[in-house]
């Protein structure tokens, strides 16, 4: 089953009626002895109109029940798994391992909660607009991150981060403060191509995914949780 975001509602909106506006023209242009034009572009703004629906696209996904697996929070490919000694956002000392992921212009763009947790910061950085395949991407780019705690283990941080593009220039992320998501719920979106990162505590996961994996938000598997001391 296919949806449209619900972020993506004034875009589709406005798209809908220009398209509309331009199948009036088509018409009139058939009627009045441009007939190869006016099929002509007609088609093109029906192929114009599906790809923009494509785009603002929000498939249904199964949702793993399993509470100890660690969901991607974006459609995309793994890109980097990196091991940073200190996350800015999580406590002092905890080390954490990174997954970012590099969403094309034809993956899905909604971000989904990893795992169920509890909202308890969210982050806004300004920043550039770097190709989002660009090494400094990560660092440099505008970006919005939540940062909160697994339900049920105050102890396990985890954070989200969304990353803008060269293309990518609106990250979308309702205030969510407080509040707790289920794993797999659509919470924001980046539109127009980007980058999603991941952070969770190293030392209480175990990483099942590899650079280069094709990965789809709320339905891969990227970690499993473990108990804290396990080795990887």
């Amino acid at each position: 089953m296919m949806t449209l975001t619900r972020f993506g509602l004034k875009e589709w909106g406005s798209a809908l009626i220009i398209a509309l506006l331009l199948w009036g023209g088509c018409y009139a242009l058939i009627r009045f002895g441009h007939p190869v034009f006016g099929w002509s572009l007609a088609a093109f703004v029906a192929v114009v109109l599906f790809c923009f629906c494509a785009f603002f696209r929000n498939p249904v996904r199964e949702i793993p029940a399993d509470p100890l697996a660690v969901t991607s929070p974006a459609d995309g490919v793994v890109r980097d798994i990196t091991i940073l000694d200190q996350f800015d956002q999580f406590p002092a000392g905890v080390k954490t391992v990174r997954i970012g992921i590099f969403l094309s212009v034809f993956n899905v763009h909604v971000n989904r909660a990893p795992v169920a947790m509890q909202v308890l910061a969210k982050h806004y950085r300004p920043g550039e607009y770097l190709d989002a395949r660009h090494p400094d991407a990560g660092k440099r780019n505008e970006a919005m991150t939540i940062v909160g705690i697994l339900a049920g283990r105050e102890k396990f941080p985890v954070a989200v981060r969304q990353i803008s593009g060269a293309i990518a220039r609106r990250i979308v992320c309702p205030d969510y403060v407080g509040k707790n998501l289920d794993k797999g719920f659509v919470y924001g979106m980046i539109k127009f191509g980007s980058r999603t990162e991941l952070y969770l505590p190293a030392d209480q996961v175990k990483v099942l995914v590899k650079v280069g994996d094709a990965v789809k938000g709320g339905e891969s598997i990227l970690a499993e949780i473990v108990s804290q001391g396990e080795e990887k």
